[in-house]
């Protein structure tokens, strides 16, 4: 992997870790246009990418981690767990559902459904407006909803914030909950593959590690900004869509 490849890749991760985009697909397919295959030095290089993904939320969120906020973290514990005890049992299985499409399809299928959310969502009262005030049971079926993201190509953002929405938080708060989401989800799988391939790091050279790490960092802080700041005026209408037609460009590309 060269510095250019290294960049790009860090990009990708940024751009679409916390968007409900599916980061996994598209590192899938921007790593098979780049001709990069799916080896172990190249998973060591995505486990440092999303090391700079899980540094990006604890810098934007730094206030968040003190004992004043210990219900917060009880309950994103809580949604964690079904996706964690998925993936640690069913880990084999999964992996073998890694192909362009299927992550062609589930881009579609949840494009489909974020416009379906979309269309059902309404701007009551009852809305949830504070991550501080998600319920343990709100938090269980966030978990649920994000335990679909095990499939490539859902976007565990995708399924958290679709899960959040159906349980009743505003569009700001599903986002800001599954970016925290996202700390747990991170470590687990980051700490998975560093143990399946840490052998494989001395192998991979220094400078395409910091170059994919910095970008990562970078894009990723920046996003969770923007995203936020687009939410406040707009809806996940535009996401949705994207989903659809880039799963239908990548059904064509690969038929």
């Amino acid at each position: 992997m060269d510095l250019i490849q290294a960049a790009i890749l860090g990009l990708i991760e940024g751009l679409t870790e916390f968007l409900p985009i599916s980061s996994t697909g598209h590192l899938i397919v921007v790593a098979d246009w780049l001709g990069l295959p799916q080896n172990a030095d190249n998973k060591a290089f995505e486990v440092i990418i999303q090391l700079a993904a899980i540094l990006a939320v604890i810098s934007h969120y730094r206030d968040k981690f003190s004992p004043a906020h210990l219900p917060l973290w009880i309950k994103i514990a809580v949604a964690f767990v079904p996706i964690g005890l998925l993936g640690l049992v069913f880990h084999h299985q999964i992996k073998e559902l890694f192909s362009v499409t299927v992550v062609a399809w589930m881009f579609i299928i949840g494009g489909v459904i974020f416009l379906i959310a979309e269309a059902l969502y309404t701007e009551g009262t009852h809305r949830t407006r504070d991550i501080e005030q998600v319920s343990l049971r709100q938090a269980f079926w966030i978990g649920i909803a994000q335990a679909f993201a095990l499939i490539p190509g859902t976007s565990r953002a995708g399924a958290s914030i679709i899960g959040a929405l159906a349980v009743g938080l505003d569009r700001k708060t599903a986002a800001e909950f599954s970016f925290l989401l996202a700390l747990p989800v991170l470590a687990a799988a980051s700490g998975f593959d560093f143990l399946r391939h840490y052998e494989d790091f001395a192998a991979t050279g220094f400078a395409p590690l910091a170059v994919g790490f910095v970008v990562a960092f970078v894009v990723a802080w920046l996003t969770m900004k923007l995203f936020l700041t687009f939410l406040e005026c707009f809806t996940f209408r535009a996401f949705g869509w994207y989903r659809i037609l880039f799963g239908l460009l990548l059904l064509v590309l690969y038929r």
